[in-house]
């Protein structure tokens, strides 16, 4: 299929881009990577009056560390958080989180923003934000604000940006020595959008883990948190933490609910291995 007709613009500045959607209030999409917004303008899922390409705006990509924060800009493609010594470093869960993202072609185009913002469900980063409890800045008319990324992510494709408003990066705190993560996914293919995933952080103190974070993909309308399962990893019992799973994913394409719960389990005890480990 063919995209409907729809104007081009190409954006000169963020505030260019941020006056642009204003004057199309609603009608108008944002071209960034493009990786999703192509696909579904073919489909005709998505059918704006305006593109506005923001693609070549400066200032919105790269990876900054400093105060014990790790700031990613929403332009920054997949490909250079997958190379990226500082993500690597000070990132750890999103360095192991890349690799499973798509495949080269896309991770080469696609953007940290444009995934955010896409919001789907079975996507590795949104829940990586989640687990490192990070926010995202948002930039509008009225100005910049940040918003957790517990509260970003409010249901299918759908998150805190209003009609307006760009988000332009991401922040979140940096790895330290006590710092431990772990990932894992299911897929039917290496690539594709997991049956049920599994991002997770948590603070070593001695040979216990405290303030630990399990956030799911794949199982829900948007990234999951199991808090009684966090509550019971902290307490060092596995078996305890798989039986307290506090899930209840539907059924889809993919699996039924009950599978998807199954597969839960499996990848908690995978990822509490990993949360045993200093971070690489």
């Amino acid at each position: 299929m063919k995209p409907a007709a729809f104007a081009y613009a190409k954006a000169r500045s963020l505030d260019d881009a941020i006056r642009l959607l204003g004057e199309h209030a609603g009608d108008a999409r944002l071209l960034a990577g493009g990786q999703s917004l192509i696909a579904t303008l073919n489909m005709r899922f998505s059918h704006p009056s305006l593109l506005i390409d923001i693609s070549d705006l400066a200032g919105l990509d790269g990876v900054r560390v400093a105060g014990g924060l790790v700031e990613i800009g929403a332009m920054t493609r997949h490909v250079t958080l997958e190379r990226s010594s500082d993500i690597a470093k000070h990132a750890p869960l999103i360095a192991r989180a890349m690799p499973h993202i798509a495949h080269p072609a896309i991770r080469n185009r696609g953007t940290l923003g444009g995934s955010l913002a896409y919001a789907d469900p079975a996507a590795e980063l949104p829940a990586c934000l989640v687990a490192l409890d990070g926010e995202v800045e948002i930039a509008g008319a009225a100005g910049r604000r940040r918003v957790k990324a517990e509260a970003f992510h409010k249901g299918l494709f759908e998150t805190d940006l209003g009609p307006g408003e760009i988000l332009t990066a991401v922040r979140f705190p940096a790895a330290s020595g006590a710092t431990r993560v772990g990932f894992s996914e299911l897929a039917r293919r290496h690539g594709d959008y997991a049956i049920v995933g599994l991002a997770a952080t948590a603070k070593a103190s001695g040979s216990a883990l405290g303030d630990v974070r399990l956030v799911y993909f794949g199982v829900g309308a948007t990234p999951v948190r199991a808090r009684k399962a966090e509550a019971a990893l902290a307490g060092g019992n596995i078996d305890a933490a798989v039986a307290a799973l506090d899930l209840d994913p539907e059924d889809d394409i993919q699996a039924s609910g009950a599978v998807k719960r199954h597969l839960a389990g499996v990848l908690l005890r995978r990822v509490a291995k990993q949360l045993t480990e200093p971070a690489a």
